[in-house]
């Protein structure tokens, strides 16, 4: 059960990788602690800026020798945007931020993209695996990287996972409408055509591409890693069960909130970053869906919204921070990442075993 095309390709032991969720819970000592007990560790990089991405990597080499991914956000431009529109976005938030007595704003924030430079640190520093969302880099940056790396990227519908593949990635992410966090969409405008579920989208991309398909959403424990490999795919992607982890680095307000929340409780909201995620649901979402007005896209509503969530994690204030979450986050427990890697394995075991006797009835 446990050797797969990905284990291959990969060089790691067990078919379970630590997604790459960026904006501090990928410590390097969560990443090492996946990749040392046989999974692949991910650092989230998307919002570090190239020197502390190069850091985060040097210091994860210090803890494993193993291998281990970075995942990037494939944004190479910010796009264009009305002054009036990003205008009005700061008049509605400076109300939230007099409720939280911060100060007011206005003007456009300063966003700079940093992609092609976060690259050149993962090729100089020959990090062995890259996954990326968001959409494709250029074919000349996929040639740089697959110099040295397997590449991975993401999609969320069969047709983003066939355009992937034929831009050259080596395996494929299908997300599925339960995962947590920001959807990988880019080839779709409307995100309702991009909300598949995950046991409806791995069959299909397993079934249009050649190359080996990780499944990625509501997977928690071993009884979805058997559920995934069953569906064809040759590995699942797991992150808000590696958020309550210990070495994980959200705030203890963020993880607790997590393990108190129901099932029912996430939703897709634009409010945070201007781009579709899914989290738990806070008063920030509730005031922000009253919000008449356009959302500007990422990474300027980010930008925008940046302020308010860095008070609410100073102060633990879960209701305004972005408590990204899947939809089976309940299923979270308080594990070392090592252990939860085990544990994982073991009830996959176990769920085949009892699969064996029900067929030998």
């Amino acid at each position: 059960m446990l050797n797969t095309r990905i284990t291959e390709l990969l060089k790691i032991r067990y078919p379970l990788i630590q997604a790459g969720m960026a904006g501090g819970p990928t410590t390097p000592e969560l990443v090492a602690a996946v990749s040392n007990q046989g999974g692949l560790g991910t650092i989230g990089g998307g919002y570090l800026r190239p020197d502390a991405l190069r850091d985060q990597i040097r210091r994860v080499r210090e803890l494993t020798e193993r291998p281990f991914a970075v995942n990037l956000f494939a944004l190479e431009t910010v796009p264009d945007i009305e002054a009036a529109v990003v205008e009005d976005m700061n008049a509605y938030l400076n109300e939230i931020r007099e409720d939280l007595g911060l100060s007011q704003r206005t003007g456009t924030p300063a966003v700079e993209v940093d992609f092609e430079e976060q690259v050149e640190v993962v090729v100089e520093e020959k990090v062995p695996v890259f996954s990326f969302t968001f959409g494709i880099p250029g074919a000349k940056t996929l040639q740089r990287l697959k110099e040295h790396a397997v590449i991975i990227g993401t999609a969320t519908t069969v047709r983003e996972a066939v355009l992937l593949e034929q831009a050259g990635v080596d395996a494929v992410v299908a997300q599925g409408s339960e995962a947590g966090g920001h959807r990988g969409t880019f080839a779709e405008d409307d995100v309702n055509r991009a909300l598949i579920g995950t046991m409806a989208l791995v069959p299909q991309v397993v079934d249009k591409v050649q190359i080996p398909v990780i499944a990625s959403g509501g997977i928690m424990d071993g009884r979805g890693l058997v559920a995934a490999l069953a569906l064809g795919a040759s590995a699942v992607q797991m992150g808000t069960a590696f958020l309550t982890c210990l070495e994980s680095g959200v705030h203890q307000a963020y993880k607790q909130r997590l393990q108190a929340s129901d099932e029912d409780e996430t939703e897709l909201t634009r409010a945070y970053s201007g781009k579709w995620a899914r989290g738990l649901r806070t008063t920030f979402m509730e005031r922000m869906a009253q919000y008449p007005g356009e959302i500007p896209p990422y990474p300027i509503q980010n930008a925008l919204t940046q302020d308010i969530r860095r008070a609410a994690a100073e102060t633990g204030n879960v209701e305004f921070m972005s408590l990204w979450a899947g939809q089976a986050h309940a299923l979270a427990a308080s594990h070392p990442a090592g252990a939860l890697v085990q544990q994982v394995l073991e009830d996959a075991a176990a769920t085949l075993r009892t699969l064996v006797r029900a067929a030998s009835r």
